[in-house]
């Protein structure tokens, strides 16, 4: 887990499509959306939905016109209207499959719950979707794994780990940092270009995709608590039996990065960077437990540890209490606080 500061250029992610082939658009349409992408880069979405509307109203025979109206519609999250310029998009192309106007439409349908239009989405896009496309439950064996997901790209981002559900959908299975306002088991919704990568030490890769916002919130409340760990052993049991209860603790004095944005979403490494070396990365202070430093400034492990707990009011006090004293002359926990 990490956190990466500062504010995202919206307009440096947007692809502009100017017809190819079938049409050339006219000089009125190529500089209404020109100066719309610039309106949207600067975060004033009104008048560059005004500017995208006209430009549909000039060339409505373009799919790119109505592609840049869903993707307008997608940065304001306006699903029902992004869902029917999305429609209107995949109407027009002139392709069967791999268009980026199909992965748009899925992500709104996914959004709505419209889950006969999200697996059309997906197969029209060239998935491979368990189901028939007309099945109304959601889709459900899509197997595709691990990866990363930046929770409020725009602000205090932090990029967690998860599953993912679908092409838009991702669980979060990491305990985010209370600046957040995410919890571990939520499900959030996102976006279909990856901004960076975490490489493990197998040479496994995996993407970071950025959240668009929470689709489904989670009942479970973060805690933040001080440890006592004599060793590494420890701390790995508290992680084992809250995970053996059904929740989550996270180490994170241990797990936690600070990045600049250049570094986040860049091919980085998953190491956290214990051992006798620091991290060439990592822009936190070493030798402070919790968020701001993960790293002890030697090689020998530090006993207070800044653990994230992922559990119920009613058990977590008890799930504390059970792991020292299964070794109460090597643990002990304190200033037990619920954080989000």
């Amino acid at each position: 887990m990490e956190l990466a500061g500062g504010n995202r250029n919206w307009q440096a992610g947007i692809v502009r499509i100017f017809g190819k082939g079938r049409h050339r658009p006219s000089a009125s349409w190529r500089q209404a959306t020109d100066r719309a992408f610039t309106l949207i880069g600067d975060g004033r979405y009104e008048d560059a939905g005004a500017l995208l509307t006209r430009a549909a109203d000039l060339e409505p025979w373009l799919s790119e016109s109505w592609f840049n109206l869903a993707l307008l519609h997608k940065f304001r999250h306006d699903w029902e209207q992004a869902r029917a310029a999305g429609l209107r998009a995949v109407a027009l192309l002139d392709r069967e499959t791999g268009a980026p106007d199909w992965w748009n439409v899925g992500i709104a349908a996914t959004a709505l719950q419209d889950w006969p239009l999200a697996r059309r989405a997906w197969q029209a896009y060239g998935l491979r979707v368990p189901g028939a496309a007309s099945a109304s439950g959601e889709p459900v064996g899509m197997d595709l794994g691990s990866a990363a997901v930046r929770l409020s790209p725009e602000g205090e981002a932090e990029v967690v780990w998860g599953r993912r559900l679908d092409p838009a959908r991702i669980e979060v299975l990491s305990i985010p940092l209370p600046s957040s306002g995410r919890r571990w088991g939520e499900v959030v919704l996102h976006d279909g270009v990856p901004h960076g990568e975490r490489t493990t030490a197998a040479g496994h890769a995996y993407p970071v995709f950025d959240e668009i916002e929470l689709w489904a919130p989670s009942p479970v409340p973060t805690w933040v608590v001080l440890l006592e760990a004599a060793t590494e052993a420890d701390r790995d049991a508290l992680e084992r039996l809250a995970a053996d209860a059904g929740f989550a603790a996270e180490d994170w004095s241990s797990s936690v990065r600070l990045l600049c944005r250049l570094c986040s979403e860049s091919r980085m490494p998953s190491d956290e960077g214990d051992g006798d070396h620091l991290d060439p990365h990592d822009h936190s202070e070493p030798g402070h437990p919790g968020p701001l430093g993960h790293v002890t400034d030697g090689q020998l492990w530090a006993p207070e540890r800044e653990c994230g707990v992922a559990a119920p009011a009613s058990l977590v006090r008890g799930l504390l209490d059970g792991w020292v004293a299964d070794s109460p002359d090597s643990r002990d926990w304190r200033d037990l606080e619920e954080v989000c």
